[in-house]
């Protein structure tokens, strides 16, 4: 329920084509403490794993950190490279420009036409 909500609503994020923050997307999905940044990652990995089996841009590619630069979390790289799409340090270049692709691929695969 919750990985199809974040979906939605990530779907909708692409299409203002605009990135969120983890905390904001938390905000928008009503959770509410205890670990709520921790269930949004949570769920973050499996819409990756989905996009991954469906052949799409990774949509989890929207949701950033206000402290990684504009960049997501270490887990979001770490999830990437176990789905067999990036190997590299995650506080690297070679992640920027993995990040930077990965984002321009899932604003226009959800642009609206």
């Amino acid at each position: 329920m919750l990985t199809r909500h974040m979906r939605e609503l990530l779907i909708d994020q692409a299409q203002t084509g605009r990135t969120i923050t983890y905390n904001q997307l938390a905000l928008d999905l009503g959770l509410t403490p205890p670990r709520t940044i921790h269930r949004v990652t949570e769920a973050l990995e499996v819409l990756m794993a989905e996009d991954v089996a469906a052949g799409r841009p990774l949509l989890a590619a929207l949701c950033i950190s206000r402290l990684n630069h504009g960049l997501p979390a270490r887990g979001f790289f770490a999830a990437a490279e176990m789905l067999g799409l990036f190997r590299g340090d995650p506080a690297g270049t070679e992640a920027r420009a993995f990040y930077d692709q990965e984002l321009q691929r899932a604003l226009m695969f959800y642009s609206r036409s």
